[in-house]
């Protein structure tokens, strides 16, 4: 029987964990240039000056409109909508029915009746799949990222971000910008042209995230670089991109919480063979039977803080009984350089050798999950490891038990995955080595740290 749905291909597999271990996806692309200078002075810009990223390719869009958005959003996402509002963004993160997050996404109020959601695939097919099953008066397209369009991007999407970005988007601008809150949307001038942004930072610094429609895409970028590159503007590639969310503490790929229970049965079979979901793949030290064991709440990703229990969403009930319970707790992993160099070193041996770690993202799977331990139990999982020319090594972001969180505690991560490797084709064969790392703060970076606190 031919596969029509994620269902039927996890059926016909027999373990959700099978299929996405031996899933032939590696990492999430970024299809653009991989360096625009290299990517040791592109990562410094956004501590140093300022760095342009180019966000118009590897995200979808997914455009909602009618009069039940509001409705809609209210009953998917963790978050209050009492202030939804024009010209306010938010950080929706939505979880199936056990408490468990599926996906989270920025949800771009652009009218008090329409929104653009904006990360994965994976946010549009769960919010698409309740609005055609839920009988909300709304509807809604899709902007493909670049790996699925058929057609073109309707929308370019720009970000200008480090210590000196405020100054070179007043430049572009002509005047000083006023009136921008942090997560809230204006418009500032550019080559002539209003473009809509939205207010938000990396580093600690103000930045902004600028977007309009695709036709107008080389005349803004081309003003961004004229205006900028002689203030010491870089623009990002790819390689420098895909370190971006590790020193400012987002986990950009939890696992999502659909692959099984009766609550999601439904969705599963609605969701095609084909989809992103579907194809993406399961990777690292952290081996389990159970599928669930790879799923996270709110709480282990550090969004207790947005969770509002003021209405009724998909989770409710599961996140409220779970709420004071103890949960992981997210830090920053500081690799041990000795151990680093004894990988890289074994690249050289006759025999056995270590997973290669790729420089700077050592990413070889969609949702990377190695095994933590401390005094040798398990104490947690660390996600995508990098090296950052900022922090001088290599990092990773970990959730971890409270009792290993704790700045400065030293654990192991086992790097590798069991029993010589896996399927994927982004895994060559070797052997799993322990590599002793320190417990940061997450953030990383002290200012941006305080930045966000604030």
């Amino acid at each position: 029987m031919a596969m029509t749905s994620l269902q039927d291909k996890i059926d016909s597999v027999g373990n959700p964990v099978d299929m996405l271990r031996n899933a032939q996806a590696g990492p999430y692309q970024f299809p653009i240039q991989a360096e625009f200078t290299n990517w040791r002075d592109e990562q410094e810009a956004w501590r140093n000056s300022a760095v342009l990223f180019d966000q118009s390719f590897h995200m979808t869009d997914h455009h909602v409109e009618g009069p039940d958005v509001k409705r809609l959003m209210s009953k998917l996402a963790v978050n209050s909508m009492t202030n939804f509002r024009k010209d306010v963004a938010k950080q929706v993160v939505f979880c199936n029915d056990d408490g468990h997050v599926v996906a989270d996404a920025i949800m771009f109020i652009l009218e008090d009746d329409r929104i653009n959601i904006v990360n994965k695939p994976t946010n549009r097919d769960w919010v698409q799949y309740h609005i055609e099953t839920g009988g909300y008066d709304v509807t809604a397209t899709t902007d493909d990222r670049a790996l699925d369009n058929k057609g073109k991007r309707v929308n370019y999407r720009f970000e200008v971000q480090g210590p000196t970005s405020w100054e070179i988007l007043e430049a572009l601008n002509g005047g000083p910008i006023r009136g921008f809150k942090f997560f809230g949307m204006g418009t500032i001038m550019i080559a002539g042209t209003k473009v809509r942004a939205l207010r938000h930072g990396m580093a600690g610094a103000p930045g902004l995230e600028l977007f309009g429609p695709f036709k107008d895409y080389d005349r803004i970028r081309d003003e961004i670089l004229r205006v900028g590159e002689p203030m010491g503007l870089k623009v990002a590639g790819s390689r420098t991109y895909s370190t971006v969310a590790h020193e400012s503490g987002w986990f950009p790929s939890p696992l999502p919480a659909v692959y099984s229970g009766e609550s999601t049965r439904k969705f599963r079979k609605w969701l095609g063979a084909d989809s992103f979901m579907a194809g993406l793949s399961l990777g690292g030290s952290l081996v389990s039977d159970s599928i669930e064991d790879y799923y996270l709440t709110p709480y282990d990703l550090g969004y207790g803080h947005i969770i509002r229990f003021d209405h009724d969403f998909v989770g409710k009930s599961a996140l409220e009984a779970m709420r004071d319970k103890p949960h992981r707790k997210k830090v920053t992993l500081l690799w041990n350089r000795d151990d680093i160099l004894r990988v890289f070193a074994s690249m050289f041996n006759d025999g056995d050798r270590f997973k290669f770690m790729d420089m700077p993202a050592s990413h070889y799977a969609t949702c990377p999950y190695d095994q933590v331990t401390k005094d040798g139990k398990m104490v947690g999982l660390s996600h995508y490891p990098v090296y950052t020319s900022n922090v001088g090594g290599w990092i990773s972001l970990a959730l971890l038990d409270e009792n290993a969180a704790q700045p400065g505690t030293q654990v192991s991560l086992t790097w590798g995955e069991p029993d010589g490797g896996s399927l994927k084709p982004t895994v060559e064969r070797h052997v799993q080595t322990e590599i002793a790392c320190i417990v940061e703060p997450c953030p990383i970076s002290v200012t941006a740290r305080e930045s966000y606190r604030t």
